[in-house]
């Protein structure tokens, strides 16, 4: 499969995830019955997660210039297993909160420290290494040929995520309510805390 498609589809699993912001931009449109809540919460509940995913992309790259790839590649791999063990445990005790009468830039930072708690740039490393290894003819992380693939890594990325926010907020707004999240909404916190064990595993195996 090829690495843009996965970039892709972990854009749209973080879309998928309520605490990734569409259940926010839901909540505050309900409470100000206004559609056009939902669709101005959703920028910067993209450019919070953005950054924050941008954040650890270029952690990465800076970290891959100076230290051997396998030792990059155990670093983060154990890195995101400590994660998920700290999610497991503590993850649904520690929630960012943020009241209804936020503005945008409130919005914005919610979701970056949200995005950050759950490890959500974590989980692109397995696919972003690859990525950048195969920009450069001697399959070494540089700056110089690293950082367009990550800025592209980003973008696709947060193409996916923020499509299937939008998607899954306007149906719940406009058809549904939040009451069917009680009714059968799968647990995504379980399938996020594998997921992040999943990934560290790839990456010291």
């Amino acid at each position: 499969m090829s690495a843009w498609l996965v970039l892709a589809g972990l854009g749209a699993f973080h879309g998928l995830n309520p605490a990734m912001g569409w259940l926010f931009a839901v909540a505050l449109g309900m409470h100000r019955k206004s559609r056009r809540v939902v669709w101005l919460s959703l920028v910067p509940i993209a450019l919070g997660h953005a950054v924050s995913i941008a954040v650890v992309v270029f952690a990465v790259v800076a970290v891959g210039t100076v230290v051997d790839q396998s030792l990059l590649e155990v670093m983060a791999g154990a890195l995101l297993l400590g994660w998920a063990a700290y999610h497991a445990v503590y993850g649904h005790r520690h929630r960012v909160r943020v009241g209804m009468q936020t503005g945008l830039a409130g919005l914005g930072l919610w979701s970056f420290l949200m995005a950050t708690s759950h490890g959500a740039g974590l989980m692109l490393v397995p696919v972003l290494i690859p990525l950048c290894l195969a920009a450069t003819p001697a399959r070494e992380l540089t700056a110089e040929g690293s950082l367009p693939v990550a800025l592209a890594a980003i973008g696709v990325h947060m193409a996916a995520m923020l499509g299937v926010t939008a998607a899954i907020a306007t149906i719940v707004f406009e058809w549904l309510d939040l009451g069917f999240l009680r009714r059968g909404w799968i647990n995504l916190d379980a399938l996020w805390t594998g997921a992040l064990a999943i990934t560290g595993l790839i990456l010291i195996i």
